[in-house]
């Protein structure tokens, strides 16, 4: 949430929509946790209440947090945050309509119990496929126990599905494991929502930052072609692949500097393994502006997901952000819904999972034909203008949003 220190911090979906209905004249309170879960660390000490702009609220519930993100501290959070909502709701003043991201698990399950209680329609948007993906990617001989552990997540899971009014996601695929998990037929509710992303650039003073920043750290401006990433730098996203990639290059002669931006429990452990090639450069977490002003000083991004159902269901924030920019995108693995995308609109590359020969290989493609990256960046940005502009994506999902929420107020059942 992209409050106090964090202004500069780029905002995501919930951030999006809140924002949009707040500038529709909607008074929109915005339900969260004071936990950062990308730093690791409490926003605040305590529960707390932020008016961000008018019409804009934030109730901000404070769990006991956790360092871990699998972890028993983590679901012992969530649950915290859930159990302050359900008193704190009581108090509060009834809306029109509640939208709750999945997951948590525990927080949508509350917040579906809390509308059908009151006949207030809950839209659940399905984000993540929790928490059948906590067990699957565990080690194969830990899964059975672990499912059996997890039972009770898994019925609330259901029962968040089953209550809720509608199921929306980030892809149709999404919106159909939600359904599944509710256990009934689609209806026309039933949508599915892209993520979105800014197509405004930031302010010019945090462009001039930005660009001393990248030229302090040598970016752009030495002639090297530079490949980026921004993402969490954990166990899901294959960077040590990168790397292996950048070293093959390096050895071949070719001027490709990779920079990896992020924070997260593999960040030393990458560090260490890059130590010794200077194209490597891993500066940690950098905000909007300088995400902004790095893409546009680079030729590719890369988005190295995990061969794993929920990944290969979804388009995610980081292949939009680069497709802002014009970027071609160079994912991993060659199949699912954003390797489909990028094919059939030719804007994107594929490597295989763990083969950095072949992402070293599809670079020297990129670095030998210019007019193909031309190409590939022009269909970047002609896609993202299509279909990913955050304006025109909420629009749509706040008219929706209102749709139900003016037929429940007026007549007490769904829109025709």
């Amino acid at each position: 949430m992209p409050i106090g220190e964090r202004v500069s911090d780029r905002p995501h979906r919930t951030g999006y929509l809140a924002r949009l209905l707040a500038e529709k004249g909607h008074e929109v309170t915005w339900w969260t946790s004071t936990f950062d879960h990308f730093r690791k660390e409490h926003l605040f000490q305590c529960d707390a209440e932020v008016e961000v702009e008018l019409g804009l609220t934030l109730r901000l519930l404070r769990g006991c947090g956790y360092r871990r993100n699998f972890s028993f501290a983590r679901f012992r959070d969530h649950w915290e945050v859930a159990e302050k909502f359900k008193k704190a709701a009581e108090q509060a003043a009834e809306p029109d309509i509640v939208v709750s991201a999945f997951p948590t698990v525990e927080l949508s399950l509350a917040c579906a119990d809390y509308g059908l209680k009151r006949g207030i329609p809950v839209i659940v948007d399905m984000r993540d496929m929790w928490p059948d993906i906590i067990v699957d990617s565990m080690p194969a001989p830990f899964r059975v126990p672990a499912r059996v552990l997890l039972s009770p997540m898994f019925r609330q899971a259901r029962d968040a599905c089953a209550r809720a009014t509608a199921i929306t996601g980030i892809t149709e695929a999404f919106v159909d494991w939600g359904i599944e998990r509710a256990r009934r037929p689609r209806s026309p509710l039933d949508r599915s929502f892209p993520l979105g992303y800014t197509s405004l650039p930031p302010s010019p003073e945090r462009i001039r930052e930005a660009e001393v920043f990248w030229d302090q750290h040598g970016v752009g401006r030495d002639g090297s072609l530079t490949v980026c990433f921004f993402g969490a730098v954990g166990r899901h996203a294959d960077l040590e692949t990168v790397v292996l990639a950048a070293r093959k290059l390096r050895e071949r002669g070719k001027d490709i500097r990779f920079v990896l931006c992020g924070t997260g429990d593999r960040l030393e452990h990458l560090r260490r393994l890059a130590a010794n090639d200077p194209n490597v450069l891993l500066p940690g977490w950098v905000d909007a502006a300088q995400i902004y002003v790095l893409m546009r000083r680079s030729i590719a991004g890369i988005d190295p997901l995990p061969d794993r159902y929920d990944f290969l269901s979804t388009i995610n924030n980081k292949a939009i952000e680069y497709l802002s920019a014009g970027l071609p995108v160079l994912v991993c693995p060659r199949r699912g819904v954003l390797f489909e995308l990028l094919s059939h609109q030719g804007c994107g590359l594929g490597y295989a999972h763990g083969e950095g020969d072949e992402l070293a290989a599809v670079l020297e493609r990129l670095i030998a034909d210019p007019e193909e990256r031309k190409r590939m960046s022009e269909n970047a940005a002609r896609v993202f203008s299509e279909q990913f502009i955050a304006q025109k994506m909420y629009s749509e999902m706040a008219a929706y949003l209102e749709s139900i929420a003016d037929s429940f107020r007026t007549h007490k059942r769904f829109p025709a």
